[in-house]
């Protein structure tokens, strides 16, 4: 996408003149004004970025596999693969008051490629509906009594994933365009962090808050820069980014500790409990409150960072109060409609859970207080505090950076010298 003005304003303010070839060239005020703005950034952004540094390379985690992972190898046969086949034909059978099914499979990859197998197939599995030349998803062990056994593992799902993440890459590039394609190349950076660093980090054992944190931190500071670019307004919103993780890890840690989560309320713990129980599962309640608010607060921060710069370009004379109150105003709009955000989508990802405890017709209270509820709660208000107070702080340090920076360049002539005349009038 093509740099707006604006965007290119931001950028003038830190590193050039402007785009405006026939503008003249700041004065010493002005240029002394951005010098302090952009070394503000650097001292309040260089030792957090280094931290961040610091804290990837102390923290990454071995090669080694954990003890989770070696438990969890002992539960599965050793050799076991997961093959698609395609279904040849399939028998349905009486199963109690359901239907089971006998289906003859063929084997479309590895070492049993090609062969034809019978599965049984349970009563949920042909309610969800199979049929000849479906594909499926095998167990595969090489090692049971009697030879090579397959099971019934799960379906196939591999074509409409694609097919959707395909779509949604499309539709990202032809709206967003280029900036579109790097927002996109920012999510699977985000991946790469999360799969490499914060997983592995928090089954090696080490603290859970200190791994999301700075996996966090990364992800942002990478994010950030390469889906909006390099301006100011970027470097105000990741700054309002930073405080509210930071915000977020401490309110997590002590609602999590008076609150006396255990972090054992699903299926899930329960099983990595298992396989390690030395593991903080208390701290992966805070990791996922850190990792909950990321996109949240993005979106928040650069909203404010945006708004604070337009106003700035628009009426460069503008001082911080007024920058201050008049971004404040869009952000209290955008804090109302966020918040509806963060609680419907923790409750739409609880729904089965709400509708057990419908079922159970406990009272709301001890409804509310359990354990199971209590952790998305406090996740929740947590998450909703972090944003609420992120906004003032974005606005906050956006008004000063856009007024520190002097008077916006790449305006109109007229522009400057009512900004200038406005400014020796005072």
């Amino acid at each position: 996408m093509p740099a707006t003005p604006s965007h290119a304003t931001s950028h003038g303010h830190s590193h050039s003149h402007g785009p405006d070839p026939d503008a003249p060239p700041p004065g010493p005020e002005v240029l002394a004004r951005r010098r302090r703005a952009v070394w503000l950034m650097l001292l309040l952004l260089v030792p957090v970025g280094l931290a961040t540094v610091i804290g990837l390379v102390a923290l990454w985690p071995a090669d080694e596999p954990t003890q989770a992972q070696q438990v969890a190898e002992t539960y599965l046969p050793p050799g076991t693969t997961y093959p698609d086949a395609r279904v040849v034909s399939l028998q349905e059978l009486p199963c109690g008051e359901a239907t089971c099914a006998t289906a003859v499979v063929e084997v479309l990859e590895g070492e049993g490629a090609g062969d034809y197998q019978q599965v049984d197939l349970q009563a949920e599995v042909v309610a969800n509906g199979v049929a000849e030349g479906d594909t499926i998803v095998l167990t595969r062990d090489p090692g049971a009594d009697g030879g090579v056994s397959y099971a019934f593992s799960d379906f196939s799902r591999t074509t409409p994933m694609v097919v959707l993440a395909v779509a949604f890459a499309v539709v990202v590039g032809v709206v967003a365009r280029l900036r579109g394609l790097a927002a996109l190349l920012g999510l699977a950076f985000a991946f790469f962090v999360l799969l490499q660093f914060v997983l592995p980090g928090l089954l090696a054992g080490s603290s859970p808050t200190l791994v999301s944190l700075v996996g966090s931190a990364a992800i942002m500071f990478v994010v950030l820069y390469l889906a909006h670019g390099f301006s100011a307004r970027t470097t105000t919103a990741l700054v309002g980014t930073l405080f509210g993780l930071a915000l977020v890890t401490v309110l997590g840690a002590v609602s999590v500790g008076v609150a006396r989560l255990t972090g054992l309320t699903s299926e899930e713990t329960t099983q990595l409990l298992t396989f390690d129980p030395t593991l903080d599962f208390s701290g992966l309640v805070i990791a996922g409150c850190v990792v909950a608010g990321l996109g949240v607060l993005n979106d928040v921060t650069i909203t404010q960072a945006s708004a604070i710069w337009q106003l700035h370009e628009v009426d460069p004379a503008m001082g911080w109060r007024d920058l201050y109150r008049r971004g404040m105003a869009v952000g209290r709009d955008h804090i109302a409609s966020t918040v509806y955000t963060i609680v419907f989508a923790y409750a739409g990802a609880a729904l089965p859970l709400l509708l057990l405890f419908e079922v159970y017709a406990r009272p709301a209270g001890a409804t509310l207080t359990s354990a199971v509820v209590a952790e998305e709660v406090i996740r929740t208000l947590v998450g909703g505090i972090a944003l609420v107070l992120a906004t003032p702080v974005t606005t906050a340090v956006g008004a000063f950076f856009a007024t520190a920076a002097g008077t916006a360049t790449g305006t109109a002539p007229e522009q400057r010298i009512s900004a200038l005349r406005a400014r020796f009038a005072r």
